[in-house]
């Protein structure tokens, strides 16, 4: 239960103003029908988050010692710095069109390629490499997604007037700080 609660706070606080947030709300804005909106990022992020948690526990597995271990802590306090860095949203990747299939479909593509290499995707990377718990991780980092993007596709951009993002980018680096330095502490 630990590893389910840590990956979704995580998260969630790590999506929060995040430029996958950002999508939800433009999808939100443009096609104004949340439930497919919100199935489609369901989707996306448990096959995407499934991927990365698997991919970080299978690299752990292979390179399992103190060199990976300390990786993972200086990967989680990289994480720190750039989750202080706000996100933005190139106008292209803000052009959605819904494809022939419509909204849901729409949504599960766009929210799955805008995860490739986001930092939530990099975080459950890190942590399917701490945990060795696949499950568990995109359990609690699906989790942390929609905490984070359900309330977006129902307040649209009106929720970035509620939510302060630079406290929450803080908090968030805070965690994976906290986090770095629990596992640079394992070391010793």
């Amino acid at each position: 239960m630990d590893v389910i609660l840590a990956s979704t706070l995580l998260v969630a606080f790590a999506e929060i103003g995040d430029k996958t947030m950002l999508l939800a709300i433009i999808l939100a804005c443009r096609f104004r029908a949340p439930v497919p909106i919100i199935l489609g990022i369901f989707v996306a992020t448990i096959v995407n988050h499934a991927l990365a948690a698997w991919a970080g526990s299978a690299v752990s597995g292979l390179l399992d010692g103190t060199w990976f271990r300390l990786a993972v802590a200086l990967g989680f306090l990289a994480m720190a710095v750039w989750t202080l860095v706000p996100d933005t949203i190139d106008e292209d990747e803000a052009a959605v069109k819904p494809a022939r299939y419509g909204v849901f479909l729409t949504t599960v593509v766009a929210f799955f390629m805008a995860e490739m290499g986001d930092k939530t995707q990099i975080a459950t990377v890190a942590l399917g490499a701490r945990y060795h718990a696949v499950e568990l991780v995109a359990i609690g980092t699906t989790l942390g997604m929609m905490i984070a993007n359900v309330p977006a596709v129902f307040l649209g951009d009106r929720i970035t007037r509620i939510v302060p993002l630079k406290a929450m980018r803080v908090a968030a680096a805070a965690i994976f700080a906290v986090l770095g330095v629990l596992a640079l502490r394992e070391l010793l």
